[in-house]
């Protein structure tokens, strides 16, 4: 008994070590209270909720529904210099706060949160706008050139600043209370599925909600719907090196390796911290359960060919690449129902 109390003393342990001992008479008992302390650590800090009729939810609105959409007028509070894309943060006239994030990730981020929210992931809640005016606009130090005069913006996508959300930290895709369920599995998935290849443990949040408790987030989805790779070849809202990519590698008795490339160009190895970083990346996506794989194939065949293109419509795609990308979503999506 004393090897199972340390065991759940320190949970941080693959779940999976749990179920490679034998089993006997003697430890099933160990085994089942281990899988219960497993259920309630993960059911008190959510990764994945299932969003009852599926095929039910709209995806044009997404998780903010069209009663959190963006609406009147906007007011500049500040620029926010963090991270590779131009942002800046503003306040409607209700009061509610919206993160404006400009340039190439602005459609795909729209569209990815609408899909991952689709298979049971929080997501936060994106919005985005062909055109936007904003009150008291400056120069931005990054991004000036989608701002024209009188304070309007061409391409925003817009997040919501939950009330009583507070970021408390990251978490990492090998080291979390998850580790060996078909929920963290399934959220690999997706992200090979949709080709985001930014997969910087800085991306993935804890929040805290006020009333909600702690939640799992993947919130950087905007590296997404185009080609994996290095800094050289890889892409974002591109449906030409999308459709062109391969999505499952291998496939075993027991385990699917889904394609999702990010080391970098080998004459950046110099940069020893990022080469090691974004090659652990791609093991993402590997070496997961065909089980689990099936599990999320089967959930996301209950979504319809017009709400996958919703994804697309809600991110102001073309008509051509909203078919385009709802196509090769719909194709990936069969591949794993076929496993």
């Amino acid at each position: 008994m004393n090897r199972t109390s340390s065991l759940l003393n320190a949970f941080g342990i693959v779940t999976a070590l749990a179920f490679s001992f034998p089993v006997s008479a003697y430890q099933a008992p160990q085994r089942q209270a281990f899988a219960t302390a497993v259920r309630k650590r993960v059911s008190a800090a959510p990764l994945w909720r299932d969003r009852g009729d599926i095929a039910s939810l709209n995806l044009l609105y997404g998780p903010g529904g069209k009663e959190h959409q963006p609406t009147g007028s906007f007011t500049f509070i500040k620029e926010d210099k963090q991270g590779t894309s131009p942002k800046f943060e503003i306040v409607d006239a209700q009061g509610v706060h919206w993160k404006a994030k400009l340039g190439e990730e602005t459609q795909s981020e729209t569209a990815a949160t609408r899909l991952v929210w689709a298979a049971g992931y929080f997501t936060d809640e994106d919005y985005y706008l062909p055109e936007l005016r904003v009150k008291k606009m400056p120069k931005l130090h990054r991004g000036s050139h989608y701002v024209s005069a009188g304070g309007v913006v061409r391409g925003v996508r817009l997040e919501r600043k939950l009330k009583g959300q507070k970021k408390s930290g990251n978490w990492s895709w090998f080291k979390n209370p998850y580790v060996g369920t078909k929920e963290l599995s399934g959220l690999k998935i997706m992200m090979a599925l949709i080709n985001n290849w930014d997969l910087k443990e800085v991306n993935d949040a804890i929040y805290d909600e006020k009333g909600q408790g702690r939640r799992y987030v993947v919130s950087d989805l905007g590296a997404s719907f185009g080609q994996t790779g290095n800094s050289i070849t890889r892409s974002k809202s591109n449906l030409e090196d999308y459709s062109g990519t391969p999505f499952v590698q291998k496939v075993t008795t027991e385990h699917v390796d889904f394609f999702l490339s990010s080391r970098p160009f080998f004459l950046t190895a110099v940069n020893v911290p990022n080469y090691i970083t974004r090659t652990k990346m791609q093991e993402v996506a590997k070496h997961i359960p065909l089980t689990h794989a099936k599990w999320l194939g089967q959930l996301l065949g209950q979504l319809s060919a017009g709400q996958i293109r919703d994804c697309f419509r809600a991110a102001g795609y073309s008509p051509e690449e909203v078919e385009g990308f709802a196509k090769v979503v719909q194709g990936r999506i069969a591949d794993l129902k076929h496993l």
